[in-house]
């Protein structure tokens, strides 16, 4: 009996673990993917030595990043001085109409002045029979004095104020010249690092780009009407810093941005429902920031090249996000060989490793600012 009651109990904590191991199976096995996500997501997660995890390389995602969120800060700079050189315009013409005003109202005291001699102590004096008279004239003198210093002193401070608004609008045109050579700054780092990067893996693609016909730098398509709801952003307009610090609700688990949660919701509610993967913890680029977000084209998951109405699905939720991009501050998208970057349009991506996963033509890939 002694020797009996061990194994009982070795068997009961085997049943109670193996029973533990299938009610948490069950409970954290997601519900919005098929059975053949899970497997076909290995593929996306493999990376060859030196290479990004969906393509190209770290060095390609770091200028890319920077060359989008250069240009959207740089875009948002020219976007307030737009205003405020409208609000400065607007302020000096105010300004010009009152100096046309006070500049008649001192000509009219000039005019009067010389038509009729300015009122003295001595006139005071000789013109007063009595005291009172004196005092009378003695006041009426400092009225005058007072008005037409008064007058000056306006018709001043209008010039100056005239000269400081003229100034400022001088500024403003000199800090947009510098925003958008900024701009185009970022727009040639963007390109140039594509281009690089293209020619690498030109001999590879070759073969893959002239089988498809937009490679040339297109739009692949797709069309979108939906409005997205504008994500916060700071009082001037730029986006406030965030960090990896919501949980992600996809089936990969982890942390993402509230910025980058925004968008995915904002994807679901205009119908983009299908198997999402958003946190990474390992390779480049956005995913480990918890900043990017990977749409499946097909309903199963990660599978092969998307076809027929899976590859509208892709071209059409691509299009929802490039129509919205000001909105949900997107840094790029990639689709179908094709990468989106604000300052650029679509142009040309070439995969490193040449499968669905790295051309993108398997999912649909989000970055966020």
């Amino acid at each position: 009996m002694p020797v009996m009651a061990p194994v009982r109990r070795r068997a009961a904590r085997t049943a109670a673990l193996i029973a533990t191991m299938l009610a948490l199976g069950a409970a954290v096995a997601p519900v919005t993917a098929a059975p053949a996500a899970a497997a076909t997501r290995a593929g996306l997660l493999a990376a060859a030595p030196g290479q990004d995890d969906e393509g190209g390389t770290p060095a390609l995602r770091n200028q890319l990043e920077a060359a989008s969120k250069g240009y959207l800060d740089a875009k948002r700079a020219l976007e307030t001085s737009s205003k405020r050189q409208q609000q400065l315009a607007a302020q000096l013409k105010t300004t010009e109409v009152e100096l046309t005003a006070r500049s008649a109202k001192v000509g009219e005291i000039a005019e009067a002045a010389y038509r009729t001699g300015r009122l003295s102590v001595a006139s005071a004096l000789l013109n007063s029979g009595t005291p009172d008279g004196f005092m009378d004239r003695a006041a009426a003198l400092d009225a005058v004095a007072a008005k037409e210093d008064r007058a000056l002193r306006e018709l001043q401070q209008t010039r100056d104020e005239v000269a400081r608004t003229k100034l400022a609008l001088d500024g403003e045109i000199r800090e947009q010249r510098k925003q958008v050579a900024v701009m185009a700054k970022r727009k040639e780092q963007a390109e140039r690092a594509l281009t690089v990067a293209n020619r690498k893996q030109q001999q590879q693609a070759q073969e893959r780009q002239r089988q498809q016909s937009t490679s040339g730098g297109g739009s692949p398509g797709g069309t979108s009407n939906k409005t997205a709801k504008a994500a916060p952003r700071n009082s001037d307009g730029s986006w406030p810093r965030e960090s990896c610090s919501v949980n992600d609700p996809t089936p990969a688990n982890g942390c993402i941005t509230p910025r980058t949660l925004h968008a995915l919701n904002q994807a679901k509610a205009a119908g983009f429902t299908r198997y999402v993967s958003c946190y990474r913890p390992g390779g480049s680029g956005e995913h480990p920031k918890g900043r990017a977000c990977d749409f499946a084209a097909q309903k199963g998951g990660f599978g092969g090249d998307a076809t027929g109405g899976d590859r509208t699905y892709g071209n059409n939720l691509s299009a929802f996000y490039v129509r919205n991009a000001d909105r949900l501050a997107v840094l790029y998208v990639i689709w179908y060989r094709q990468i989106w970057l604000p300052s650029s349009g679509w142009k040309s991506y070439s995969g490193a490793n040449g499968d669905p996963s790295s051309d993108h033509t398997n999912h649909v890939h989000l970055s966020v600012y």
